[in-house]
This record gives structure tokens, C-alpha cells and sequence, in this order.
């Protein structure tokens, strides 16, 4: 696990300022979304996702977890993820039309990407060497939150992609993986 706080310690030290203007400009379309969802709002969020799969897929995974030994093809995973971001822009598929069925859960998941930091803080940890909500992590439940909050049509080749990649980084912390030698499973085998 040594590498993977370094990263993201590197990660954070670099790159603070840029997340926090990701951030805000996040803050602002969700709010437009929700208060004045017109056409040109929907698309400026799709175009925000488009980048912001772009950032976590080049400059997360390639360049600043590039020490993991997993990070091309996690940046892959992040890139084809940016491009069915790409498609449902061009597509229009994903429409961004509220149901008010799923909203109490979407606005729990829609802050949990800043909820996210405070349990690193809760946990010890500090900054640089925590986690924050420009990451893999916080990135998916805000997308998932995004679209149960919007989920009259929703791109679900994008939902399952979000969650095969949730379900195996869950999966990683279940069966207690760490990236020194000697994981949980060479110790089991």
C-alpha cells in the first residue's frame, strides 16, 4: 500500500489547485442541471464527464500512478469510459431528465466525494496523502449519483463499466490486496 499512497500523495501535491477548479465547475453544472436543466447544460455536463474521465484516465493512472504496475491498463478502462462519454454526447442518449425517484440516494452519492477527504482525516491521514474528490473512487459514486439522479434514460453500457470497475477495487480491499509482495493471495495459495 506503500505505493499507492505515494501516488496519491504525488498525485495531490501536484495537481490541488487544478482539482479544485474541476471541483467547482463540477458544483456549478450540477447545480445548473438540477435548477435549469436547458439543453445547453446538459451537454456542458457531458462534455464535463468527457473531461473529467480524460483527467483520471491521463493524468491519475498514466502519469501520476504510473509506479503502479496497473496503471496502463486502468488508464485504458478510464479511456474507454471517456469515450462512451463521447458517444452518449453525440448520441444524445443520455437525456439528464429528473425522475424524483431516486433522489434522496443521489444526493447522498452526489457528497460522498467530499465526505471521501474527511474520513481520510478521520482515519490520520492528511494531506497530500489522502484521498480527494478528483479520484477514481469519488469520480464513479458522483457519476452514479449524477445519473439515479437524472435516471429517466441513462447510458447503461456506462453504469455497467462503473460498476465492474467499483465491484474490483471493492473487491481488492475485501480480500485484503496490497500491492507489496506477499498479497493475500500468495499468502492463501
Amino acid at each position: 500500500m506503500e505505493i499507492f499512497w505515494r501516488t496519491i500523495a504525488y498525485y495531490n501535491s501536484a495537481t490541488w489547485l487544478l482539482q479544485i477548479v474541476i471541483i467547482l465547475i463540477g458544483i456549478a453544472l450540477t447545480g445548473l442541471l438540477i435548477g435549469r436543466p436547458r439543453p445547453w447544460v446538459k451537454m456542458a455536463m457531458k462534455f464535463y464527464m468527457i473531461g473529467l474521465y480524460t483527467w483520471i484516465s491521463v493524468v491519475y493512472y498514466y502519469i501520476y500512478c504510473e509506479e503502479r504496475s496497473y496503471n496502463g491498463v486502468m488508464a485504458m478502462f478510464w479511456g474507454v469510459m471517456a469515450i462512451i462519454w463521447i458517444w452518449d454526447a453525440i448520441t444524445g442518449y443520455t437525456t439528464f431528465e429528473r425522475t424524483h425517484k431516486y433522489d434522496l440516494l443521489s444526493y447522498v452519492l452526489l457528497a460522498m466525494p467530499f465526505i471521501y477527504p474527511l474520513v481520510s482525516l478521520a482515519r490520520g491521514l492528511s494531506f497530500p496523502e489522502m484521498t480527494s474528490p478528483v479520484m477514481p473512487c469519488s469520480v464513479v459514486v458522483f457519476t452514479i449519483g449524477l445519473l439515479l439522479l437524472f435516471a429517466q434514460k441513462v447510458n447503461m453500457f456506462l453504469v455497467l463499466f462503473l460498476c465492474h470497475w467499483e465491484v474490483g477495487f471493492d473487491s481488492a480491499f475485501m480480500f485484503k490486496y496490497s500491492e507489496r509482495p506477499g498479497t493475500y493471495a500468495a499468502k492463501h495459495l
